[in-house]
């Protein structure tokens, strides 16, 4: 129950945190989006903010090893990269530079937004509904990890 509970309380803070950043708001999103006209760079801070704080969980996750509410520890460990992701990625980034929306502030701009979340919404899950009957055997992609101690070539 203290999970499920932690998990409700991040939602609540999750969805608070994309109202407050504007995030919710297409216009908002489209002019953060529009870097060769009327650009609004508000919203790099909201998501280095984002990165930061998601940066810095991660590495505490890893030095202390055990979580505090769950039995296991999950981070993601592949690197490697198939159509399934490069497809969906790409898909993201269309709908987003078109609609100004993604899927969390979708669903949280869906309890006060106008008809059109509810399509976007709608949309959402059809896509998700694709990607599910998409056949897992694609061919993929692996990229090799970098060795400790090999500088970068750039």
């Amino acid at each position: 129950m203290p999970a499920i509970l932690a998990a409700f309380g991040s939602g609540l803070l999750f969805g608070l945190g994309l109202i407050v950043a504007q995030m919710v708001n297409p216009a908002k999103v489209l002019g953060f989006l529009d870097i060769f006209g009327h650009w609004d760079p508000s919203l790099a801070i909201v998501m280095g903010g984002a990165v930061a704080v998601s940066a810095f969980g991660t590495v505490m996750a890893r030095r202390r090893g055990i979580p505090i509410l769950v039995p296991w520890l999950e981070i993601p460990s592949r690197r490697d990269l198939d159509r399934r992701l490069i497809g969906g990625a790409v898909l993201f980034g269309i709908g987003w530079g078109l609609v100004g929306l993604c899927p969390g502030p979708a669903l949280t701009a869906i309890t006060f937004g106008p008809w059109q979340v509810v399509v976007f919404v709608g949309a959402m899950v059809v896509g998700m509904a694709l990607f599910r009957a998409a056949p897992s055997d694609w061919p993929r992609v692996t990229f090799p990890r970098r060795s400790a101690g090999v500088a970068d070539d750039a």
